[in-house]
């Protein structure tokens, strides 16, 4: 579905994230990012595919839970996708999509956003658990929130 391959070199900001609560989360920064020249890497499902009309969508292998084949799909996918675009910053809420993501793009030097969603108060998910090494900024919803990332900067809730 590459729609729109940034083949003109100009920066791109890459928006990471699952379909539907992880996307919606995303969609909500919208004042935030429609400045920005960017990419979408979601699952193919019909709602994220509506969601996106006219945006650059970059559809990942799905599902992510515990499903090493898929990691290792998004993985190369992840290599070509940074390889292939110059990209400004990534950004995501998760979930098991953004790992290869985020890792690549912090080894590339690109800054990386990991923004915890706003359901997870008491508990930090495991896809952030894994990407919190490889952050440029980790941004919480809550103030809760900062007990399992202390470092973490309060950005409000989004939805």
């Amino acid at each position: 579905m590459d729609r729109n391959n940034n083949d003109d070199g100009q920066p791109v900001l890459l928006l990471v994230g699952s379909s539907g609560g992880h996307l919606a989360q995303l969609l909500a920064l919208r004042p935030w990012y429609e400045s920005w020249r960017r990419c979408w890497v979601t699952f193919d499902t019909p709602e994220a595919v509506s969601l996106l009309a006219g945006e650059d969508l970059v559809p990942a292998h799905h599902p992510t839970t515990r499903n090493v084949p898929n990691l290792l799909r998004n993985a190369v996918l992840a290599w070509r996708v940074l390889r292939g675009r110059r990209v400004a910053a990534v950004v995501t809420t998760g979930a098991g999509v953004a790992v290869p993501f985020v890792v690549l793009a912090r080894l590339r030097r690109i800054p990386t956003v990991y923004i915890e969603v706003y359901d997870r108060i008491d508990t930090a998910t495991l896809t952030a658990r894994l990407c919190r090494p490889f952050l440029s900024a980790m941004l919480v919803q809550w103030d809760e929130q900062r007990r399992q990332y202390p470092e973490a900067t309060v950005v409000g809730t989004l939805l």
